[in-house]
């Protein structure tokens, strides 16, 4: 990891945006493995960060849903309980932080990696993403990274693509950073068209189910042209290709128990657009684009996401996208 991206990471973190509730945490990162399950990144024993990466299981519908796709679920800067949603309750194939693309074609094979199974139409059999190692992990005084070979099953069991994803967080009074990075490179000798919608592909935050439950109607999201309405939502629409497009960053603001939070996503302006932005009451978020793979030719993506209590404002997310796009590259 380069010096300047360190600076950087230390520097945006130590913003202070809103300091509430949360006591500082000492002690360094240091990560956690719980075997066929998930590997934890801890700073000092408050919990940051768990990558899901329990073994593809296809023995029972039930089975398959819970290992279908490999993701990672997000702390609150307290630690004291999960923010994001694994697969239960609405919509359970958006979960935590994931990237994938429903639809999906090369040569005469068709897939959706976002799903996973054969209920939707675009979908033959199946497919499923797989995590394959662990490449690096490192913890320390000032962050705590890992990096996870992922493997992207097509319908016929075989490996269409590879994805190294690097994730690198911290945790501070304020708030947690997570920097979110892939690789994809494909494994076939045909060109891989990654496509979708704004709802089903791309890279995405999905909160917990609680919000659509007890709280989605306190969900609102504050955008660079200011803050909107609760209840209020903008999505790309393919029907008129209308909507929000290449947004440096979006902004949700939700409720889980009796605390507020605003997590805040920022696209890196290097990453492929046009970018078409999804938004939902119910406590998820994303962008998506098209993009074509080949074997010379990987896809490179970066994104950030910022976690807080309280509110924040269009100025204050607007910081936090200025340093994350003059930051050096990892």
């Amino acid at each position: 990891m380069r010096s300047g991206f360190c600076l950087g990471l230390v520097a945006l973190i130590g913003l202070a945006f809103v300091a509430q509730g949360a006591s500082p945490a000492t002690g360094d990162y240091t990560w956690h493995d719980t075997p066929g399950k998930y590997f934890e990144l801890k700073h000092g024993d408050r919990p940051v960060l768990r990558y899901m990466y329990a073994a593809f299981d296809d023995r029972s519908p039930a089975t398959r849903e819970a290992t279908f796709k490999v993701y990672h679920h997000l702390f609150d800067p307290s630690g004291s309980r999960l923010v994001t949603n694994g697969p239960s309750g609405l919509y359970p194939h958006h979960r935590g932080l994931f990237f994938g693309f429903n639809k999906i074609s090369y040569g005469d094979k068709k897939c959706d990696i976002w799903h996973g199974d054969s209920a939707h139409k675009f979908n033959t059999i199946g497919a499923y993403q797989e995590h394959v190692k662990m490449l690096a992990q490192r913890g320390g005084s000032d962050s705590g990274t890992h990096t996870a070979l992922i493997a992207w099953h097509g319908p016929d069991r075989g490996v269409f693509a590879e994805e190294e994803r690097t994730v690198i967080a911290r945790h501070t009074n304020n708030g947690v950073l997570v920097d979110w990075s892939s690789k994809l490179t494909s494994k076939v000798d045909v060109p891989v068209k990654l496509d979708g919608d704004p709802q089903h592909a791309g890279f995405h935050f999905r909160a917990d189910n609680e919000v659509n439950e007890k709280s989605k109607k306190e969900t609102y999201y504050v955008r660079p042209d200011g803050p909107g309405n609760r209840g209020e939502t903008r999505n790309w629409e393919p029907k008129t290709k209308k909507g929000p497009v290449n947004l440096p960053w979006d902004a949700m603001s939700f409720v889980l128990g009796d605390k507020r939070y605003t997590v805040v996503y920022l696209d890196h302006p290097a990453n492929p657009k046009e970018s078409r932005h999804s938004e939902r009451d119910y406590g998820r978020m994303g962008s998506y684009f098209e993009s074509t793979l080949t074997k010379e030719k990987p896809l490179k993506v970066r994104y950030q996401i910022w976690l807080q209590e309280g509110e924040m404002t269009v100025g204050q997310a607007g910081e936090l996208s200025r340093r994350f796009t003059t930051q050096a590259e990892h």
